[in-house]
C-alpha cells in the first residue's frame, strides 16, 4: 500500500512539474547538494544534467547532448559508463569541484517503479580514499580553521591515512603551518571571507561551514563521540578551545561527505610548534624546499627522497618542513644513520622488506571504511607478515636505536595468517569476479562449489549422452543470457532431433533447443552461483571487520615502519653523495667548512665539480656576514646552501660538506629572489618589505637570517638607506643577535664593517681577463667595489652597442661621482635629481647625499637627527623614510 501511494504521487507530481519521474528524482537529491556535481547512475552509466553536464563536459573532454524532459522540453546531458568512474572521478577533483556520487539503491528487478538512489559518497578535493585522486607522495589534508581577532585555531586530518592534528596561536603562526601541511582543502565560518582572506591569502581550495559547527560545545560532542571518551586531556588538546573547535569541524565535515566509518582515525594529537624549526611561507618558498616554481627544478626533497614506500615518502616530507629544534631527538636520528651508512647490505635488506609492505597506511584507512577490495586485502596480509622478520633484521643489527624500532613494532602475525588462510592464493580486484575465499573455512561454501562444479560437469554428461544417442557427433551444449543452457544442432543434423526437445532459435545454420532436464541443472547451478558470490561477499565483510579490531597496532607499525623508510633512505642518500655527520651544539655558532649545495651540486655536468666554501657565523663575534660580488658569481646559492645545511643537519640528515658545527636554529628566514605577487597588487618592493618586516619582528637570538640584495626595489639612496638601517637593526637590537647573510650591490654597505664590530666583509671572488669576467665562486674576506655588471649583461647576449653604449655612461657617472664629465663626452639621460642653486657647469655638480646649504636637505636632517633608532620598530622606520621623501618631493614640486 505504501509502495503504491508514493508511486501515485510520483506520478502526479511529475506530471503537474511537466518532468519525468527521473528528472524529478535526480533534481529532489540536487537541491540537497548544489554545490557539488553529481553523478547520477542511471544503469550502466553516469550521468549528469543541466549545468552538471556543462562543466562536465568541458572538464572530462566528453560529449554533452541533449535528453527529452517530458513537457518540461530538453535538458542538457553528459555521461559515462560506471566503470570509468575512477578514470573520470580525478579529473572532476582536481578541477577544485565537489563531486556527489549517487547510486541505484536498490536492484531493478526488484521494483516495477523507478528505482530508489541516493548519494553514497561526496568527494571533495580534501575527502576522499580514491587512488587516482590522491598523491602517494604527499598527505591529502582536510583542514579547519577558527579565526578569533589575532588568535587561530587549525586542525588538519587526512581521511586516507588517520592522521589527525590540531593547534592554536597567533595569525603568524598558524599561516606557517598552513604553508607547511598545504592543505587540499580548508574550511571556514560562513561569514568569515574577509577575516580569512586578510589572515591567510586566498591560495587555498575553501569551503564555508555554518557558525554553530564551530561552536565550542558542539566540537567538543563530536570528539567525544568518536573518540569514545568522557575528557580531551588523555590527547594533550583539553585547552585548545580555538584548535578543539577547528578539529569538530573537520570531523563533522567527514559525515557531511558521507564518511562515517572512520575508526582509523584513533587519535588526535597536538602540532609542538616549540619542537620543530620556523620556516615561514616566504621561506620554504625560496630554499624550493619541497616544490619549486621553474619547470623541471630539483628540490631538496627530491635530493633527499631515497625512500621505497609512500608513506616513508609523505614522512619525509614533514621532516623536510619540519625540522626538529629538540637535540636529543636529532641526534638519536643521526646516530641510526651514521650506523646504515657503514652497513649499506643492511640498507637494502630493509629498505626491500619496506618497499613490499606498500602503502600500510592508506590500506588501513581503506578497512576501516569498507573500501578496500580483495587483492588489496591480500596485500595486507603480506604486509603484516613482513613484520616478523623485519624486527629480526632490526635487532640483530647491533645498534640500539634500530633495536628501539623493533620494539615499537606490534605483534600482529595472526592476522597477517588469518588473511592468508581466508583468502584465495590470487583473489581478483572485484569481489563480484567470485572466487575471493579460500577453499575450507565454511562447509557450505564448499558444498555449493562442489555442486555448481559437478553440476558443469554434467552438462558435459548430457552433451556426450544426447550425442550417443542421437547420432548428432557435433551436438553441443552452451549457455546465454536470453534462455540459459542450450542445446545446439547444425542444419545437417536437424532431422535426428527427439520430439521432446524444444526449439528455441534459429540461426542460419543451425538451430538450439531446450530440454526439461537442461532447465532443472541451469536452476541449480545458476542459483548456486548466486549464494555463492552472497556467502562469499558476508565471509570478506567478515574478515575486514576482524582485521578492523587490529587497525591501531596496524597503523603503529605503520607509522614505525615510515620511520624506518626514512632513516634508511638519509643513510643511502649520505653514502651517494658524500655526505658527512654534522655536530650539533647548544651555543650560537654556525661553522661549516667546505659545504655545498645539495641540489646544484646534483645538476652540474659531469666534468664540473662544485666550488665548496667555509661560513663562520658567531652571534657574540661574526655575527653579520655582508657579502658583495657580481650577479651570476653565486652569492644566492652560498645564502640557500647556509639555510640548506642547518635544516638538513636539524631534520637528522647528513649534510654536504666536509664538516658542520650546527648551533641548533629557531628559525630560519630567507629574503631571497624578487617576487611579484601581481595577482594581489603588491610589487615586488612591497613584498619584499612584507618579508623583512616579518624577519625583523620575528628573529630571535638563535635564528639564521639570509637577505639578498635587499632594497633593490626602490631607488639607489633610498634601497641603500633601508639594507643600511635592517643590517643595523639586525646588529643593535637589544638581546637579539641572529646570526646573518646579507648579500648585497650595494657596496656603500661595506662601510658598515667600521662601524660596528659583529659586521664582516666578504666578496665572492671574480676573476677579470682581457675585458671578461670569470666567476671563481669562491668566498673571500673583503669586500667588492666592482659589480661587474655590464660584463654579465654582454655573457648573456646582450646587443654589442647596447654593451658599447652601458660602458660610456658608466665612465661618465664614474666621473661624476670623482670629479666632473668630460667636455667631450656623449650628453647622459637627464636625471631628476635636485641640483643646488649654484651648481652652473656640469663639471661643477657632484651628487651627494646631504647638501647642507640647502633648507629643505636641512630639514631632513634635523628630521633624522631627532628620530630615536634604537627603539624604531620597521614600520615606523619605513613611515619616516616616507615623511622624509614627501618633504623632499615637496621641495622638487616648489622649484
Amino acid at each position: 500500500m505504501a509502495k503504491s501511494a508514493s508511486t501515485s504521487k510520483t506520478k502526479s507530481s511529475a506530471k503537474k512539474s511537466g518532468e519525468t519521474p527521473l528528472m524529478q528524482q535526480f533534481n529532489a537529491i540536487k537541491a540537497k547538494h548544489p554545490d557539488a556535481i553529481l553523478l547520477f547512475r542511471v544503469g550502466d552509466f553516469y550521468e549528469t544534467f543541466g549545468d552538471d553536464a556543462v562543466k562536465a563536459s568541458k572538464v572530462l573532454g566528453i560529449v554533452l547532448t541533449k535528453r527529452k524532459n517530458g513537457a518540461a522540453a530538453f535538458i542538457d546531458l553528459a555521461g559515462f559508463p560506471h566503470h570509468s568512474l575512477d578514470t573520470y572521478l580525478p579529473k572532476l577533483v582536481r578541477a577544485g569541484l565537489r563531486v556527489a556520487i549517487c547510486d541505484q539503491l536498490e536492484d531493478p528487478k526488484q521494483t516495477k517503479t523507478i528505482v530508489k538512489r541516493g548519494v553514497t559518497e561526496l568527494v571533495t578535493p580534501g575527502v576522499t580514499f580514491n587512488d587516482k585522486v590522491l598523491d602517494t607522495r604527499k598527505n591529502n589534508f582536510l583542514a579547519a580553521v577558527v579565526l578569533d581577532k589575532k588568535h587561530a585555531g587549525v586542525a588538519f586530518l587526512d581521511v586516507s591515512t588517520g592522521e589527525f592534528l590540531l593547534s592554536e596561536g597567533t595569525l603568524p603562526q598558524m599561516r606557517k603551518l598552513l604553508h607547511s601541511f598545504s592543505p587540499n582543502e580548508v574550511l571556514y565560518r560562513r561569514h568569515a571571507d574577509q577575516e580569512f582572506t586578510a589572515a591567510f591569502g586566498n591560495r587555498f581550495y575553501t569551503y564555508r561551514l555554518d557558525d554553530w559547527v564551530f561552536s565550542a560545545e558542539y566540537a567538543r560532542e563530536c570528539l567525544l563521540n568518536h573518540f569514545g571518551t568522557a575528557t580531551l586531556k588523555g590527547f594533550g588538546v583539553e585547552h585548545l578551545d580555538l584548535g578543539v573547535r577547528a578539529a569538530g569541524a573537520a570531523l563533522h565535515y567527514l559525515g557531511e561527505t558521507k564518511n562515517d566509518r572512520i575508526s582509523h582515525i584513533s587519535r588526535i594529537q597536538r602540532i609542538e610548534q616549540d619542537a620543530c624549526v620556523w620556516l615561514d611561507a616566504f621561506t620554504i618558498r625560496n630554499l624550493e624546499l619541497v616544490d619549486s616554481p621553474h619547470l623541471d627544478a630539483r628540490t631538496l626533497l627530491d635530493v633527499l627522497n631515497h625512500t621505497r614506500s609512500p608513506m616513508g615518502a609523505r614522512l619525509l616530507r614533514n621532516w623536510v618542513l619540519m625540522p626538529l629544534r629538540d637535540r636529543t631527538a636529532i641526534e638519536a636520528r643521526l646516530e641510526v644513520v651514521e650506523h646504515l651508512t657503514g652497513h649499506l647490505d643492511l640498507c637494502e635488506t630493509l629498505h626491500n622488506t619496506v618497499h613490499s609492505m606498500g602503502d600500510l597506511e592508506r590500506l588501513c584507512g581503506k578497512v576501516a571504511s569498507g573500501r578496500i577490495n580483495p587483492k588489496e586485502l591480500a596485500h595486507l596480509g603480506r604486509a603484516l607478515a613482513c613484520m616478523a622478520p623485519l624486527q629480526t633484521d632490526l635487532r640483530s643489527a647491533g645498534h640500539n636505536g634500530l633495536a628501539a624500532l623493533a620494539d615499537r613494532f606490534a605483534s600482529v602475525a595472526e592476522v597477517g595468517t588469518q588473511i592468508e588462510s581466508h583468502l584465495s592464493a590470487d583473489p581478483p580486484l572485484l569481489l563480484s569476479k567470485g572466487g575471493v575465499m579460500a577453499d575450507g573455512i565454511h562447509a557450505e561454501l564448499d558444498e555449493l562449489r562442489g555442486l555448481v562444479h559437478s553440476g558443469k560437469d554434467y552438462l558435459v554428461q548430457i552433451q556426450e549422452r544426447e550425442a550417443a544417442a542421437t547420432g548428432i557427433p557435433s551436438l553441443k551444449v552452451a549457455y546465454n543470457n536470453v534462455f540459459g543452457y542450450y542445446l545446439e544442432v547444425r542444419n545437417a543434423h536437424k532431422d535426428k532431433v527427439p520430439e521432446g526437445w524444444v526449439r528455441k532459435q534459429t540461426l542460419t545454420q543451425a538451430e538450439r533447443y531446450i530440454t526439461e532436464e537442461l532447465k532443472e541443472y541451469e536452476a541449480k547451478i545458476l542459483g548456486g552461483e548466486e549464494k555463492i558470490l552472497a556467502l562469499e561477499s558476508e565471509l570478506f565483510q567478515t574478515l575486514v571487520q576482524d582485521v578492523t579490531g587490529h587497525l591501531h597496532a596496524i597503523q603503529q607499525n605503520a607509522r614505525t615502519a615510515a620511520h624506518l623508510d626514512c632513516l634508511v633512505a638519509l643513510a643511502k642518500c649520505a653514502v651517494a653523495n658524500h655526505y658527512t655527520r654534522p655536530r650539533l651544539t647548544d651555543d650560537t655558532a654556525l661553522y661549516i667548512t667546505e659545504g655545498r649545495h645539495p641540489v646544484i651540486e646534483q645538476t652540474l655536468p659531469p666534468e664540473e665539480d662544485f666550488v665548496a666554501n667555509d661560513i663562520t657565523l658567531d652571534g657574540n663575534g661574526q655575527q653579520i656576514l655582508m657579502i658583495t660580488g657580481p650577479n651570476m658569481s653565486g652569492k644566492s646559492a652560498l645564502l640557500r646552501q647556509t639555510a640548506l645545511i642547518t635544516l638538513m643537519a636539524q631534520m637528522g640528515s647528513f649534510v654536504p660538506a666536509k664538516a658542520a658545527t650546527i648551533g641548533l636554529v629557531d628559525k630560519v628566514f630567507t629574503r631571497v629572489g624578487a617576487s611579484d605577487n601581481i595577482s594581489s597588487g603588491e610589487s615586488t618592493f612591497m613584498v619584499e618589505m612584507n618579508e623583512t618586516a616579518s624577519i625583523l619582528n620575528n628573529a630571535t637570538d638563535r635564528s639564521l637570517v639570509l637577505l639578498d640584495e635587499i632594497g633593490r626595489g626602490t631607488s639607489t639612496y633610498d634601497g641603500i638607506s633601508i639594507a643600511w638601517a635592517i643590517a643595523e637593526y639586525l646588529h643593535e637590537k637589544q638581546g637579539c643577535r641572529p646570526r646573518t647573510l646579507f648579500a648585497t650591490h650595494y657596496h656603500e654597505l661595506n662601510e658598515m664593517a667600521a662601524q660596528f664590530p659583529r659586521i664582516r666583509n666578504y666578496n665572492v671572488a671574480v676573476h677579470e681577463v682581457d675585458d671578461r669576467v670569470i666567476f671563481l665562486r669562491k668566498l673571500r674576506q673583503g669586500g667588492s667595489n666592482h659589480s661587474f655588471g655590464i660584463h654579465v649583461a654582454q655573457m648573456a647576449g646582450v646587443p654589442s652597442g647596447v654593451v658599447r653604449r652601458a660602458k660610456e655612461i658608466l665612465v661618465q657617472l664614474e666621473r661624476s661621482h670623482s670629479g666632473g664629465l668630460s667636455q667631450g663626452a656623449a650628453p647622459l639621460p637627464q636625471v631628476a635629481e635636485p641640483q643646488p642653486a649654484d651648481a652652473t657647469q656640469e663639471g661643477e655638480f657632484q651628487l651627494s647625499f646631504f647638501q647642507l646649504d640647502d633648507p629643505v636637505l636641512e630639514q631632513v636632517r634635523e628630521e633624522i637627527l631627532g628620530t630615536d633608532i634604537n627603539n624604531l620598530t620597521p614600520v615606523e622606520a619605513l613611515m619616516k623614510l616616507n615623511e622624509i621623501k614627501k618633504i623632499l618631493t615637496a621641495s622638487s614640486k616648489d622649484q
